[in-house]
């Protein structure tokens, strides 16, 4: 697995879309243009109630996106969403965790007969022990169970390779660990698509690349992509013999052969995303006000998509919206997304024309609804998760470590980003004496660590499970020399190149110290004169040994100069290293506490 970065990884798709009153309409504004010749069907009915059948029939489209194997409810801030108040405040809502999602799934179905699941990829991948441990077979099972019809691949989904993530969707014991029980895998019961991964060698997709709902006489088609930018998100292992190609020319190319097949209602699947104006996963993105719009990648991807493309289902940056963008032609169109983790589901009316096969996009209503945790479990789904914690539990519930209170990864520099950093660097010191430093990418580090128990284990210990969640991707540790004059650039490349929109800010161990003054533009966020080690100003011509995981190490989130390190050295995995490091430095009554996180000074 590779530590990806979601912090998004920005190409030239990097517009901002302020939503105004002449451009995007409102989801009430659409509703009231619907023709007032007919209207629509109640929905799971086709008829008028007199024995006729009606022109317009709704259908319910239930989406999300980014569940990476979630399957137990996220700890901490994972756990939860924001929700706006109607007096304008804010408050948090404890979100996620399947046994509830498929609850909120199956009661909104009800009443439903036309209804369709759709996902926006990164199903799998960077996942927590329960799943990560047996290759995500748990969370295809679940997500068989969820009755999910169709998904988009991610970059996580490539994780593994391209012959996992067959495996996957086909089924079969896994090649080196065999089966888990002596029942066999059977793989998922929905198909993933994945338009614009082709094979280099047959130039063909390696998956189905769209996929088409039927339901009586209405038929959408559903074509599914991921970014274009993957190969630089995920290890050159896991997409080795493949091609990544531009994603509105793959949904553009689709949507014309789905149309020559007769399918004039088309949803996109798409594994890219934005960046809403606002946390709060409500707050109405159409309002033309400040703090409504969305801006990223996914804009200017929207604005390009052919007009019969009827909505955008999105991922990738596990934000939150539902939003309007226009398509080429100028008339608005849904684009949303569901968070991540499975804290949010979007439901979603496409309003089918019989008469046209289309969908009247006037009447398309869109919006995320919170997976709360006060709904019954779903017994099946406690069943699942049960069988899989009984074989993962004397892996997972050894202790491995003591905390004294939460460490958070949120922030610039984060209290984790600086704990790992710091057993990065203890381990490389062990390899080699003359190890300097460490670096970590923020993306790799995919949860906290909570104080209080996740079981039975009591507050404040840290399990293997716990420390799995948090570096689930088996990466190796390194070491390589850099020249004072290629770590000063490594540091820029955070902000600068493809990190310039949406930096990835690396997370340094102890000694290492340097001011980031976001005032500035580019590169020069970062001061150069800033820069030290130990109190010393770092030698452009000096050589520092460098301790980061294998993911780096290769160039990957843009940080191309670590590529170009020297004298390399292969270490044990990142899971280890914590391991070793939060054993080694902390008791049940001498615990580790938060690092003050007081590296990086940032000037705002």
């Amino acid at each position: 697995m590779s530590a990806t970065s979601h912090q998004q990884h920005r190409r030239r798709r990097t517009y901002a879309l302020v939503a105004t009153a002449a451009g995007l309409a409102t989801a009430g504004a659409l509703a009231a243009a619907l023709p007032a010749t007919a209207s629509p069907a109640p929905s799971g009915k086709g008829g008028d109630g007199h024995g006729h059948t009606s022109r317009y029939q709704d259908v319910q489209l239930l989406s999300f996106n980014d569940l990476h194997g979630n399957l137990e409810p996220p700890s901490g801030s994972s756990g939860r969403v924001t929700e706006l108040q109607a007096d304008g405040t804010t408050k948090t809502i404890d979100a996620g965790g399947v046994e509830y999602l498929a609850t909120h799934l199956r009661q909104a179905r009800e009443g439903n007969a036309y209804s369709v699941t759709a996902a926006g990829g990164d199903m799998v991948g960077a996942s927590p022990l329960i799943s990560g441990l047996f290759h995500d077979e748990p969370t295809v099972e679940a997500l068989n169970k969820l009755k999910l019809d169709v998904t988009s691949v991610g970059n996580h989904e490539f994780d593994e390779g391209s012959k996992e993530l067959a495996r996957l969707q086909n089924g079969g014991c896994h090649p080196t660990d065999g089966c888990y029980s002596d029942k066999k895998f059977k793989g998922a019961d929905f198909p993933y698509l994945a338009a614009n991964v082709l094979s280099e060698k047959s130039g063909k997709p390696i998956l189905k690349p769209y996929w088409v709902w039927k339901k009586k006489d209405v038929k959408i088609g559903f074509i599914g992509v991921t970014l274009e930018g993957t190969p630089g998100v995920v290890s050159a292992e896991g997409v080795k013999g493949l091609k990544f190609k531009d994603e509105v020319e793959t949904i553009n190319k689709y949507a014309k052969e789905l149309q020559r097949q007769g399918v004039k209602s088309i949803v996109a699947l798409i594994h890219e995303g934005g960046f809403p104006a606002s946390t709060s996963y409500n707050y109405d993105c159409d309002s033309g006000s400040a703090g409504s719009g969305v801006s990223g990648p996914i804009v200017d991807i929207a604005k390009n998509i052919t007009p019969a493309v009827d909505a955008l289902v999105t991922g990738h940056t596990h934000n939150a919206y539902a939003c309007t963008i226009p398509d080429p032609s100028g008339k608005p169109r849904t684009v949303t997304s569901a968070s991540s983790f499975g804290r949010l589901y979007t439901d979603t009316t496409l309003t089918y024309d019989r008469r046209t096969g289309d969908i009247a996009r006037t009447s398309v209503k869109s919006a995320n609804h919170v997976v709360t945790r006060d709904v019954a479990k779903a017994p099946d789904m406690t069943a699942l998760i049960s069988k899989w914690n009984t074989l993962a539990a004397p892996i997972g519930n050894r202790p491995i470590g003591h905390i004294s209170a939460d460490i958070v990864k949120d922030g610039t520099e984060s209290p984790l980003g600086d704990l790992i950093a710091d057993a990065q660097l203890a381990y490389g010191k062990e390899l080699d004496p003359e190890t300097d430093l460490a670096l970590m990418n923020p993306g790799g580090i995919r949860a906290p660590l909570t104080y209080a128990a996740q079981g039975a284990e009591g507050d404040g210990v840290v399990t293997y499970a716990e420390g799995f969640t948090v570096q689930p991707f088996s990466n190796t540790v390194n070491l390589q020399d850099l020249t004072g004059a290629q770590l000063v650039q490594v540091l820029k490349e955070q902000v600068s190149g493809t990190n310039a929109a949406s930096p990835k800010i690396l997370q340094i161990s102890a000694g290492l110290t340097y001011t980031l003054d976001l005032t500035k533009s580019g590169a020069d966020r970062v001061v150069t004169d800033s820069i030290k080690l130990n109190g010393a100003p770092i030698d452009p011509a000096a050589t520092y040994r460098v301790a980061m995981n294998n993911f780096l190490a290769g160039g990957g989130d843009g940080f191309t100069t670590l590529g170009q390190g020297t004298n390399p050295l292969v270490g044990t995995d990142d899971l280890t290293v914590l391991q070793k490091y939060l054993t080694a430095n902390s008791t049940p009554t001498n615990p580790i506490a938060p690092p003050a996180a007081d590296r990086i000074t940032v000037v705002q």
